[in-house]
């Protein structure tokens, strides 16, 4: 039967990846980071605050102080190419599309920020997608990260009238595909300084304690992840986690306090990586990289290495390569 003539052409049906990470400003100006961090901070999956209590304390105070604060921050790490988090993962989306090929859509989108989750859908679906792989890429799954990112896109698929198929990237905390990857390019890394460091400190995105208690399993992947690479490496392992924000108790130890105290106790030369995060950005070219190098020299430090994130080198992008071509099994061929 031949569709009438007046029938919108449809594409050919098509796969497609979606590559998502937390979210960036606009820019590093303080009216951008306060819009930023006005949709990151009213996200009922990060602050579990009821919002009648919640939002005149951050309309109040938050926005009123710290987008200058945190502008200050983001001026320091800007590049050429945006912020550093925007910019690797756009590398890591083109990367991935040139080692999977034409046969698969590739894109990237931001949960807070631009380029939004439910704009890249709808242009994926514009190109003919009609079964897409949501990729938030957080090894160590948190409902703060992993889950809001799925929600947010989910919400967006609620008001379409025709909607794709939907897989969701799982945790990869303790793939072996993750773990020999990291392992590999921070040995690496680590044979590439010019002094041995004492500790390898890893250092997570801190959460609020009660995320544990209430169920939320990223504590525990964190500590398998390094239970694991510390079987891999050469060199003595710490954990901390870092970015505490608020009053409220956190997941410890935490990465500055850890920090000043190593070379009172002999530590004083560290390197620290950040296995958690997938890109390098603010938490860890400025976070670690300044303010936390500041810190341990302070306090009696001698070296310090801040090593970089998986990004886009060839460690990082196999691994991708390899935990996408397995999630798209029975929708695309794997080779």
């Amino acid at each position: 039967m031949q569709p009438p003539s007046n029938h919108p052409a449809i594409p050919e049906s098509k796969v497609a990846v979606l590559l998502i990470n937390l979210g960036t400003p606009d820019s590093p100006e303080p009216g951008a980071v306060r819009r930023y961090l006005r949709q990151f901070l009213s996200d009922r999956r990060v602050v579990e605050i009821p919002p009648i209590l919640w939002q005149p304390i951050l309309r109040g105070i938050i926005l009123t102080t710290r987008p200058k604060k945190s502008s200050h921050a983001y001026k320091q790490v800007w590049t050429e190419e945006g912020s550093p988090l925007a910019a690797i993962t756009a590398r890591q989306a083109r990367r991935l599309q040139e080692l999977i090929g034409e046969g698969v859509l590739v894109d990237w989108a931001m949960r807070y920020g631009n380029p939004a989750i439910d704009h890249a859908i709808d242009r994926l679906m514009t190109a003919g997608a009609t079964r897409i792989l949501l990729a938030p890429l957080y090894p160590q799954y948190c409902a703060a990260t992993t889950a809001t990112a799925n929600d947010f896109a989910f919400a967006h698929l609620a008001g379409l009238r025709r909607q794709p198929a939907i897989r969701t990237l799982p945790p990869y905390y303790d793939d072996p595909l993750y773990v020999d990857g990291l392992a590999a390019d921070l040995s690496n890394q680590l044979a590439a300084l010019d002094f041995t460091p004492v500790r390898l400190l890893l250092s997570f995105h801190g959460m609020p304690e009660r995320t544990l208690a209430l169920g939320d399993p990223y504590h525990c992947h964190c500590q398998k992840t390094a239970r694991l690479l510390a079987g891999e490496l050469d060199v003595p392992v710490d954990v901390a986690f870092q970015s505490r924000f608020g009053r409220a108790k956190w997941l410890g130890p935490a990465t500055d306090a850890t920090l000043k105290a190593y070379p009172a106790n002999g530590v004083k030369k560290v390197a620290v990586a950040a296995p958690g995060f997938s890109a390098d950005c603010l938490e860890t070219v400025e976070e670690i990289g300044i303010r936390g190098r500041e810190d341990f020299l302070a306090a009696g430090g001698t070296h310090f290495a801040r090593l970089d994130c998986l990004n886009d080198r060839h460690a990082g992008m196999a691994m991708l390569e390899a935990l996408i071509r397995r999630e798209l099994a029975g929708w695309w061929p794997s080779s």
